[in-house]
């Protein structure tokens, strides 16, 4: 035996002297033999200290054992257990040799051939023994890990399955992160996208959890915003931000204390980079290999939705906007003043309709040409976004007449908006070939009262009235739909003459 190596334990129970010298001789200094006298047998403290290769039980000890150190012994499967028989008992005799799980039975004397024996069958069992629990810590490793990699790919399933749901990025970013969160300790998720504008200069979206404090907002604006500029290879030349919904029982995102704390993720789809997705980690663990793996597909999942909702919005804004002008068309004014009659009924609060027409168009077009009178549009339709309100709508209704609903906006608020709309149209200036020139507007103007009942088609047949009345007058007017005009200086029309 090797100096340092602890020597095999082989037991004996009820052994006599003469036995456990033979075996003790047999064996050599490689093992160490401890036996326990007819009578005793072990405790549970020498059960706990290590299993022995081979206990050697003599039959009558065996016969002589309580009912619950026997079981004990019977229960102890890592040692192997060995019955020894006197003279006159024969093993063929012995059925129980099997049943109550011995390796064998020997009979005395115990020659070293019988012992050797005993000792060669029972490595050979215990190597058997040793490579069946190999195979089962294997086998259940490898159901540990198929395990794994299901929850991951049902994890990805329904990650892909939610951010597919909907084509709004507001959506598909409030869904991905309740999954991330999932995957691992989140305590907030931020998002920028972009794209290049009319002037080649990239236009940013910024997506911001909801209910930070002032400086919260201003450090993850800026992070995003720095970030983007960095992937990008150019600073953002505008944004706007939008504000992600809130979670249940979830505190406000503050402002991380280490550079660990967060991920910064590109957003790529087919090969270009137009995002970064912004993941405020809490405190915990690091990450597995396969859940990094599944975060970096989770995000490519993410990339491609969220493009495909920026490739709608786009769509979107080219079937609701005119093409010449950039605001927008009447199939998108019909369906946003139905809209408003429906609110306008419910709340009970007054709306109003511009319908503007420019005057003497077909001149310019005759006198100018085609491409100076589209030019003319385009400024017309800059005018109008520039002059009115955020809530208001503006859309080219046909030609050269274009259409603006005011919700929440008396008879009196239009009327002065709608000059001054006049005044401004009337101001502005063209030039073709050297020389400049103006151009004016007539509009009429028609308003619900609140409480009101009237269909879509009349409130604009009262629009359109009020602006023939402009037309008739002398054109450069805005008439409203209950009779008096209100270009400064003009004398209101009769009840007959208002339309």
């Amino acid at each position: 035996m090797t100096r340092g190596m602890r020597p095999e334990q082989v037991w004996g129970l009820g052994l006599s002297g003469e036995a456990a010298a033979a075996i003790s001789a047999a064996l050599g200094s490689g093992y160490g033999l401890r036996n326990w006298p007819a009578g005793q047998h072990p405790g549970e403290r020498d059960l706990g200290r290590g299993a022995p290769l081979v206990i050697f039980v003599v039959k009558e000890a065996w016969d002589a054992l309580s009912g619950p150190a026997r079981k004990r012994l019977e229960e102890w499967e890592v040692p192997q257990r060995v019955l020894v028989l006197s003279q006159d008992q024969s093993v063929s005799d012995f059925d129980e040799v099997l049943e109550n799980g011995f390796l064998s039975a020997v009979s005395e004397p115990l020659t070293d051939k019988k012992i050797r024996d005993v000792i060669f069958r029972a490595k050979e069992v215990k190597s058997l023994y040793d490579d069946i629990f190999r195979m089962t810590r294997e086998i259940m490793l490898e159901r540990e890990l198929l395990a794994r990699k299901t929850d991951l790919v049902l994890f990805l399933n329904r990650f892909l399955t939610r951010a597919t749901e909907s084509l709004d990025p507001t959506v598909i970013l409030d869904k991905a992160r309740e999954d991330l969160h999932l995957l691992l300790p989140l305590r907030g998720l931020s998002c920028i996208l972009w794209r290049p504008g009319e002037s080649g200069e990239y236009e940013a979206e910024l997506f911001l959890e909801p209910d930070m404090g002032h400086a919260a907002e201003l450090h993850w604006t800026g992070e995003l915003l720095r970030q983007g500029a960095r992937l990008a290879g150019q600073g953002m030349h505008s944004y706007r931000a939008t504000f992600l919904d809130g979670a249940n029982g979830k505190s406000a995102m503050d402002i991380p204390q280490t550079a660990e704390d967060l991920i910064a993720l590109p957003l790529r789809a087919g090969g270009v980079t137009f995002g970064v997705l912004a993941l405020y980690r809490a405190k915990g663990r690091p990450l597995g290999k396969d859940q990094v793996q599944t975060l970096y597909a989770s995000v490519n999942h993410l990339a491609l939705a969220l493009k495909n909702a920026a490739l709608f919005s786009q769509v979107k804004i080219r079937a609701d906007h005119d093409g010449l002008t950039r605001i927008h068309n009447r199939r998108a004014f019909d369906e946003r003043l139905v809209e408003e009659l429906r609110r306008h009924q419910r709340y009970g609060q007054p709306m109003s309709l511009l319908m503007l027409d420019i005057d003497h168009f077909k001149n310019i077009n005759d006198r100018y040409g085609h491409l100076m009178g589209d030019q003319v549009l385009r400024e017309l339709g800059h005018l109008l976004s520039e002059t009115l309100r955020s809530t208001d709508f503006t859309a080219r209704y046909g030609g050269e007449e274009f259409v603006v609903l005011l919700p929440q906006t008396t008879e009196e608020q239009s009327r002065i908006l709608a000059e001054r709309l006049r005044r401004i149209i009337a101001e502005a200036q063209f030039e073709h070939d050297g020389k400049t020139f103006g151009i004016t507007a007539s509009i009429g103007v028609a308003t619900l009262l609140p409480g009101a009942l009237i269909k879509r088609k009349e409130l604009l047949d009262k629009a359109d009235k009020a602006l023939y009345q402009a037309k008739r007058l002398g054109r450069n007017q805005v008439c409203t739909s209950l009779g008096p005009v209100s270009r400064l200086g003009e004398a209101p029309l009769d009840e007959a003459n208002a339309g």
